[in-house]
């Protein structure tokens, strides 16, 4: 059963903590994809602090989540949450940076929630762990409004580095041969890249 008091602790701390965590309807959209689509078997790429991996085990019974994360003060405060869940049998947790990590096994689902300047080489990098038919998400694809301005209207030269490689992820995964993808207005902008060959 999930304790509903700790998943509010979790929330708070990541508050106070300014540690990025899924929009609550971005979460929603995410838990009942996984439901509708009886996916048993998951690798995020950027933990946290645990809070999205643990969301997902609460869908069913049968979900396993593989997450990497690469900062230690947030992979340490992820172990704790996932200990107080009881869930170290279906969370597994790896403290690396995502780009020095290779698997065998395939996954239902890949989640992108990490570096956002990084999208399209975690995309390129993980896809052949992607099952057929297997769905790739990737979040915070409007990057808090700033996708849809000019990139001209964007003062600090960095930000305009970062929105650019958000929009060119856009294009690339609208023109991947591969993969089908919908770009859906939810909570800070999600993509849904379905695979198709």
């Amino acid at each position: 059963m999930f304790d509903e008091n700790i998943i509010r602790e979790i929330k708070n701390y990541a508050d106070m903590n300014n540690v990025p965590i899924m929009a609550d309807s971005s979460m929603r959209y995410l838990m009942n994809y996984v439901d509708k689509h009886s996916v048993r078997n998951i690798l995020e790429i950027g933990t946290a602090i645990g809070y999205s991996a643990i969301m997902l085990c609460s869908v069913h019974p049968d979900v396993v989540v593989t997450t990497i994360e690469r900062d230690e003060k947030r992979y340490l405060e992820a172990i704790k949450n996932i200990k107080k869940m009881k869930l170290e049998e279906r969370i597994h947790l790896i403290y690396k940076d995502a780009f020095d990590v290779s698997f065998d096994e395939q996954f239902d689902l890949i989640f992108i929630d990490a570096a956002k300047a990084q999208n399209q080489r975690l995309f390129e990098r993980f896809e052949r762990n992607l099952a057929p038919e297997g769905t790739i998400i990737t979040d915070n694809m409007n990057f808090h409004g700033l996708v849809e301005k000019n990139l001209e209207e964007i003062k600090s030269r960095d930000l305009r580095q970062l929105v650019r490689k958000v929009k060119d992820y856009h294009t690339f995964l609208e023109n991947h041969y591969a993969y089908e993808t919908e770009f859906l207005d939810v909570g800070d902008g999600i993509a849904v890249s379905h695979k198709i060959a």
